[in-house]
C-alpha cells in the first residue's frame, strides 16, 4: 500500500498529465516546510469535481457541491475485505470506512461569495488560479501551495515569512474570515498553541471583537476542536489564550469561573483553581486520551459553587457531586457520546476517592483498584498530586497494589449465585443484591474461600424470608 504522500503525489502527477493544475496545499505543506510528519494530505486543482471523479473513479464526493472529492488509496492496494468504493457515493464524513490519512483530499480551487449560516458558503465559484483558492483560505501559514515534484513552494499570501517569524495571521482581513467561519477563531488559537507562535495584532483583536458568535459554531464542531487543544500536548497554552482571546467565557464559562476562586494554601500551595487546572493541562502526557484530558479539565469544575471560608481553612463541601453535575451539563452541550459522558464523569467522580486508598479495606480496595479504565483515574491523581502538593503515596500505594494482587484474587469467580439462592430458599427480590454483595466481600478479603464457607455465611447472616 502506497504511502499518504505518495498517493497524493501521484494523484498531482496523474492530473498535471491530464493537463491540469495540481498542488500540495493547507497543512501538509506547512508541516513539511517544518519537517514535521503531516497528519493527511490535501490536493488542489483546477480540474472540477466531475472531472476528478472521471479521472480517479473510485471517490467519494462528501462536499462535490464545494468542489471537494476524496480519493482512497487504490482499490487494488487495499485489503480484499475494505469495502468497494461507488464514483456516485456522497456521504458524510463521520460514517467513511477508512481514515482521513488513508484518503487524499482534492478541492477545486474556487472563490467563495458569502457564508451566511457562519460555516459554509452560500455559493461557490470555480477558479482556474491559484492565487484566488489561497485568498479564501484561513491561515497565511495554512495558505502556501506546493509542487511536490520539484518541491516549488507558491507563497501568494506571506506564508513563509510568518512561519519564520512564528505568528499566525490571518488571510486577508482578519474579521471577514472569521465571519466566513467563526470555528476559524478556536483554530487560531489551537494553531498558535501548538506551534508555539503568536497570534498576529490585527488577527487577535478580531477574535476578541468576534468572540460572541461562536455559538453560531455547531456543539460538535466546537468539541472537536476543544480537544484537539487538550491533547495535542500543548493545552495549558491554549486555555491561556482562550481566556485571553474572550473565548473561553463562550465555550466554557465554567472553566472561567474558576478564575480567583482561592484554594487553602496547605493543600494548593500553587494557588487558585485555575492555576492548578492549567498545571494539570499542562502535565497531561502527550498522545493523551480524550476522556482523560476532558476529566483533568473538569475534576474540579465543583469547587467555584461551593467555594467557602470556614473557621479553619477554605473549604468546598460537595463539590464531586456539584462537579459531577456541572461535568454532564458540559458533555451534553457539547455532545459527547454516552460512553465518553460516562469516563469523563466517572474521573470527576472519583477524583477524591484516592484520599483514602490507605484506608479501605481489601474488598472496596480491590472494588476501587478494578473499574473500568482505572489507568485513566490513576493518571488523574498522579496530575491532581503533581499541581498541587506533589504527595504521590497514595497514588505509589495504588500502583504498587494494582501490579500486585493477581487477576484472579481480584476479580474472583463468585461462589455464591442467584440459582444457589434461590435453592437454598431465598426469593428473589432486593436482598439478593445484598447478600451476594457480602459474600464478595468476604471472598475479596479472604475470609471466605469455598462455596460452603459462604453459603454458611449467608445462612448466618441472612435468614430466608
Amino acid at each position: 500500500m502506497p504511502s499518504a504522500r505518495q498517493h497524493a503525489i501521484d494523484i498531482v502527477r496523474t492530473l498535471r498529465e491530464r493537463g491540469f493544475q495540481a498542488y500540495l496545499c493547507g497543512g501538509c505543506v506547512r508541516d513539511l516546510l517544518l519537517e514535521r510528519q503531516p497528519a493527511d494530505y490535501d490536493v488542489t486543482t483546477d480540474a472540477t469535481p466531475d472531472q476528478v471523479m472521471r479521472i480517479f473513479p473510485e471517490t467519494y464526493a462528501v462536499g462535490a457541491q464545494f468542489g471537494v472529492v476524496l480519493v482512497p488509496i487504490p482499490q487494488d492496494d487495499r485489503s480484499p475485505d475494505e469495502p468497494a468504493i461507488s464514483p456516485d457515493d456522497t456521504v458524510a464524513s463521520a460514517s467513511l470506512p477508512f481514515a482521513k490519512a488513508d484518503v487524499v483530499e482534492v478541492a477545486t480551487f474556487r472563490s467563495d461569495v458569502s457564508y451566511t449560516d457562519g460555516r459554509h458558503p452560500d455559493a461557490v465559484r470555480f477558479s482556474k488560479d491559484p492565487r484566488e483558492d489561497v485568498e479564501r483560505r484561513d491561515f497565511t501559514i495554512n495558505g502556501l501551495l506546493m509542487d511536490p515534484i520539484s518541491g516549488e513552494v507558491l507563497d501568494f499570501v506571506g506564508g513563509r515569512a510568518d512561519l519564520e517569524a512564528h505568528i499566525v495571521r490571518a488571510i486577508g482581513d482578519p474579521e471577514r474570515r472569521f465571519t466566513e467561519d467563526k470555528l476559524r477563531m478556536l483554530r487560531a488559537v489551537r494553531f498558535a498553541a501548538r506551534f508555539g507562535y503568536a497570534i498576529d495584532g490585527a488577527t487577535f483583536r478580531a477574535i476578541q471583537k468576534l468572540a460572541p458568535q461562536i455559538h453560531q459554531v455547531s456543539a460538535e464542531r466546537i468539541r472537536d476542536e476543544l480537544t484537539k487543544m487538550l491533547t495535542e500536548g500543548h493545552a495549558r497554552q491554549a486555555f491561556l489564550l482562550l481566556d485571553e482571546s474572550g473565548l473561553l467565557r463562550e465555550v466554557l464559562p465554567e472553566i472561567a469561573a474558576m478564575k480567583g476562586v482561592e484554594q487553602p494554601p496547605q493543600y494548593h500551595p500553587e494557588g487558585d483553581v485555575f492555576v492548578h487546572t492549567l498545571l494539570l493541562l499542562e502535565n497531561l502526557p502527550h498522545p493523551c486520551s480524550p476522556t482523560l484530558a476532558w476529566g483533568a479539565l473538569l475534576h474540579d469544575v465543583g469547587k467555584p459553587a461551593t467555594f467557602r471560608v470556614a473557621p479553619d481553612r477554605i473549604r468546598f463541601d460537595g463539590h464531586v457531586e456539584v462537579g459531577v453535575k456541572m461535568g454532564e451539563a458540559v458533555c451534553r452541550r457539547l455532545r459527547f457520546s454516552n460512553d465518553d459522558t460516562g469516563r469523563i464523569l466517572a474521573l470527576i467522580d472519583n477524583h477524591m476517592r484516592f484520599a483514602h486508598v490507605l484506608q479501605m479495606k481489601e474488598s472496596t480496595l480491590k472494588k476501587f483498584l478494578r473499574m473500568p479504565q482505572f489507568d485513566e483515574h490513576l493518571e488523574l491523581h498522579r496530575l491532581d498530586c503533581q499541581a498541587s502538593h506533589a504527595i504521590l503515596t497514595a497514588y505509589e500505594f495504588a500502583k504498587e497494589k494494582l501490579a500486585s494482587i493477581p487477576p484472579e484474587k481480584m476479580r474472583p469467580a463468585p461462589l455464591v449465585t442467584g440459582d444457589d439462592l434461590i435453592a437454598a430458599g431465598y426469593r428473589p427480590g432486593p436482598l439478593f443484591k445484598e447478600i451476594l454483595t457480602a459474600v464478595e466481600d468476604g471472598q475479596l478479603e479472604g475470609r471466605l474461600q469455598s462455596k460452603e464457607e459462604a453459603m454458611q455465611f449467608v445462612e448466618h447472616e441472612f435468614a430466608p424470608q
